[in-house]
């Protein structure tokens, strides 16, 4: 049968049949791996594809009094209000521009620690520096901010450094310019250690009989590193990067919000935060929804085209 003759209704149910078939010998060997997976499968149904519903509140003006089908039903009216108003070329700038930051600068930095710790020899070295280096992700989001709010203020370890090259000492919280890069570096210092650990292990996998090979034939370190454990990680760093692009414009607005002041919102507000602002503190549930919607289908197209591109170019994709 040609491959562009679809199947006939007989081909269909034999191809239904043996599918049922294996499930049920797979289902009998792996009973128990199917009831492990049972609560995984009920937390996501129930906290994250039940709420979805919700997610119609967007096209109405809600209110808690009429509940989400009581409401009056608004259609696009909340999406027209967010796009022409002043904040939705600021908020999308600021998502953007620390999104780009945090793929430009942290997405290498834990692929090149993990580089580096694979070259170290000494075990015992190796073990305590990926030991500091995955604490700070441990530490809570609240005093890691507390930190960097200490370290940053006027008379804070850094700017006290910082005074010695000329800088006016003034509290870098308050600066609209220097908020994102004292967001990105913090980030980098809290999740390099964490992250690195995928990369850590991928290196794990690569056949040694490679380097043994390549040091037979003359390739320094670099050279195998180059050739070698570059493209032995390239899958774990293809499927890592298109899943950092599916949440591009989902910047942690915990941390925005325990960092950021109306002095920088110039800079610092991006949609999560005004999202909250919006939603919970002004209590514009539609309107928030509304805009919380439209960044979820933002963030969709850009996996959808990162897995896309990816599998086209490398032949490495999610699906």
């Amino acid at each position: 049968m040609s491959k562009l003759e679809p199947m006939s209704g007989y081909e269909t149910a034999a191809s239904h049949n043996n599918f049922k078939q294996r499930f049920i010998r797979d289902f009998k060997l792996n009973k128990l791996l199917y009831f492990m997976m049972i609560p995984v499968l009920l937390y996501y149904v129930i906290f994250h594809y039940a709420p979805m519903y919700g997610a119609v509140i967007a096209f109405k003006d809600f209110s808690p009094m009429k509940g989400i089908m009581g409401s009056e039903w608004v259609g696009l009216q909340h999406f027209r209000d967010f796009f022409s108003s002043y904040y939705f070329w600021r908020i999308l700038k600021n998502t953007v521009v620390i999104s780009l930051y945090s793929i430009i600068f942290m997405f290498p930095a834990p692929i090149i620690l993990a580089l580096l710790i694979n070259e170290v020899r000494n075990q015992a070295f190796k073990r305590v520096v990926q030991t500091v280096s995955y604490m700070p992700y441990f530490i809570s989001l609240v005093v890691i901010c507390g930190m960097i709010t200490d370290f940053t203020n006027s008379n804070g370890i850094l700017n006290s450094l910082f005074s010695l090259f000329g800088y006016d000492g003034a509290a870098m919280l308050q600066k609209p310019g220097l908020f994102r890069p004292l967001y990105i570096g913090s980030e980098i210092w809290q999740k390099i250690g964490w992250e690195s650990i995928i990369y850590i292990a991928a290196l794990a996998g690569i056949d040694q009989e490679q380097y043994e090979a390549a040091r037979i034939d003359g390739a320094s370190r670099l050279k195998q590193m180059l050739y070698i454990t570059l493209p032995g990680i390239l899958p774990t760093i293809t499927i890592m990067f298109i899943l950092r692009m599916g949440n591009m414009l989902n910047v942690g607005f915990e941390k925005i919000i325990l960092l950021y002041s109306p002095v920088t919102y110039e800079t610092a507000d991006v949609i999560s935060s005004f999202v909250y602002r919006k939603g919970l503190l002004e209590f514009g549930w539609s309107y928030s929804s509304a805009v919380g919607l439209f960044n979820s289908l933002v963030n969709l197209i850009l996996l959808i085209s990162a897995n896309y591109i990816s599998r086209k170019v490398n032949k490495s994709s999610l699906w």
